[in-house]
């Protein structure tokens, strides 16, 4: 059973990336022909023929402004997928469990002042849930830790955050 859940982005941080992201660039719309890209906004792959977009994203820039942290050079914006038009989220209202467990991730663990801790690699030991399971355990067991990212390995990229359950 999971225990912890994902956070897609803030639709209202959607909102606003789809205008211009957190490099100053405007979207870009696409017409994704493969399927496949992991949206942030959802926490699904897309599928075929969706228009998406991939912007820059600061996801701790942005919970630092929320909470008063400054996360002085731990800072950083990379890629990420979204619908390039308003999507509903996660089944709704409904967030999902532990999307993208589906291949080696980092859990890169943040304190409340936005300083990274640490962090753990992921991978596969027959199981992928439990193992990000444990990993968000350990994280949490630490009471300097307030909340993690998890980042594919591939590329580094921001794929969700987790808080405190």
């Amino acid at each position: 059973m999971t225990t912890y859940t994902a956070r897609p982005v803030d639709p209202r941080v959607l909102k606003g990336l789809r205008s211009t992201d957190d490099a100053g660039r405007e979207l870009v719309p696409v017409t994704d022909e493969e399927g496949g890209a992991p949206l942030r906004c959802c926490l699904r792959r897309s599928a075929a023929g969706e228009r998406i977009a991939l912007v820059s994203y600061a996801p701790l820039r942005r919970w630092a402004a929320r909470t008063g942290a400054d996360p002085g050079a731990y800072d950083e914006q990379g890629p990420v997928f979204i619908h390039a038009e308003e999507c509903p989220g996660p089944n709704g209202d409904d967030l999902p469990g532990l999307p993208f467990a589906d291949a080696h991730r980092t859990v890169r663990r943040y304190s409340a002042e936005g300083h990274i801790l640490g962090g753990r690699l992921v991978e596969d030991a027959g199981d992928f849930e439990a193992a990000f399971e444990a990993a968000f355990a350990e994280a949490f067991a630490d009471p300097e830790v307030a909340l993690v990212h998890v980042r594919a390995v591939e590329y580094g990229c921001f794929l969700y955050e987790v808080r405190r359950p």
